[in-house]
């Protein structure tokens, strides 16, 4: 029978699982994965543990080092890498030879570099797409799949988060994310950004960038993170990265065939075990898509977050996560 966990009662402290200490890689290298770009990637926990490769958000997010302490450092072979302009990898912020296929081949790539037959591949929000990706074009190489806040760049949840819906939910942070666009132009806001982010006006589209990303880091959590904003006003690198590369895979659809076509295809994971954890007031990746997954996916356990937003920092979806990869 398909399990699935729908709202449980709020979390106690007692139940709640925590991250693993700290750790250092003890491998770290560069790939050249085109003409263009130079991925960071690096191995941490056990060297002869189960593999795990990590794919972080965005896309152009980067990935931060406290990912690596969602695994038992004993258990697991930790693989993480910065998809290409993002994070360590270089050239930063760049667009060129940057798409859905393309980072697909390169999650390919690592696996070949490292010797790797098969691994468990663990991914939230634009890492859940890239996830989902990679698993319906490999499945032979896919272990168990652990997800978080499903995104699969569907045209309703675009407009949902950068057209009209969430702006409901955050008319505040809302009005900030407009104040960069011209009222002519907001019948598009995601291609009037798009214009300005891939402009020659270096302090327009720096502008543009901060409010991009402070509308994502606004509405990720369920209780507004200060930390979370500052980075993306303060952080000018990571925010043009952010922001630059998101944009050009909006406006964009992912570069997928066709609208959806990540769960039309998700009985392709059929035979493939799963977790995916979803937070039931997340308003940057509303849960229908999570739902819609699970449906299509009977091998998932779909577990609901009754109290959590989006980010993987969630007390309840980081103890879900941790207790997924035990």
């Amino acid at each position: 029978k398909k399990k699935s966990k729908m709202d449980p009662p709020p979390h106690s402290i007692k139940s709640l699982l925590t991250l693993y200490p700290e750790i250092q890689p003890y491998n770290t290298g560069f790939l050249k994965v085109s003409d263009v770009h130079n991925i960071y990637y690096e191995e941490s926990g056990n060297a002869n543990g189960n593999p795990v490769i990590v794919l972080h958000g965005g896309p152009g997010g980067g990935c931060p080092e406290f990912y690596r302490q969602y695994f038992n450092p004993a258990s697991y072979r930790i693989i993480m890498f910065d998809q290409r302009g993002a994070g360590k990898s270089t050239p930063s912020a760049c667009l060129i030879d940057n798409t859905t296929h393309h980072l697909v081949q390169d999650i390919e790539s690592i696996r070949i570099l490292l010797k790797i037959e098969k691994w468990v591949v663990f991914g939230g929000s634009w890492g859940s797409t890239l996830a989902l990706a990679y698993a319906e074009a490999h499945t032979d190489r896919v272990k168990a799949l652990i997800l978080r806040g499903i995104f699969t760049l569907c045209r309703k949840e675009l407009i949902w988060f950068y057209q009209e819906g969430a702006s409901f939910l955050f008319p505040d942070a809302w009005e900030k994310f407009l104040a960069p666009i011209p009222p002519v132009e907001r019948y598009d806001l995601m291609s009037a950004y798009h214009r300005r982010l891939t402009g020659d006006d270096d302090a327009e589209k720096l502008k543009c960038a901060k409010a991009w990303s402070v509308w994502e880091m606004a509405t990720s959590r369920l209780y507004i993170d200060p930390e979370y904003i500052k980075r993306a006003e303060d952080d000018a690198e990571f925010a043009l990265a952010f922001a630059r590369i998101e944009c050009h895979y909006f406006v964009n659809g992912g570069f997928f065939k066709e609208d959806g076509e990540l769960i039309n295809n998700a009985h392709k994971l059929n035979g493939i075990k799963g977790v995916i954890v979803q937070g039931r007031y997340d308003v940057v990746c509303p849960m229908m898509t999570a739902w819609a997954l699970s449906k299509a996916w009977k091998d998932a356990e779909l577990v609901v977050i009754p109290d959590a937003g989006h980010s993987i920092k969630e007390p309840g979806i980081l103890s879900e996560l941790i207790r997924a990869s035990d």
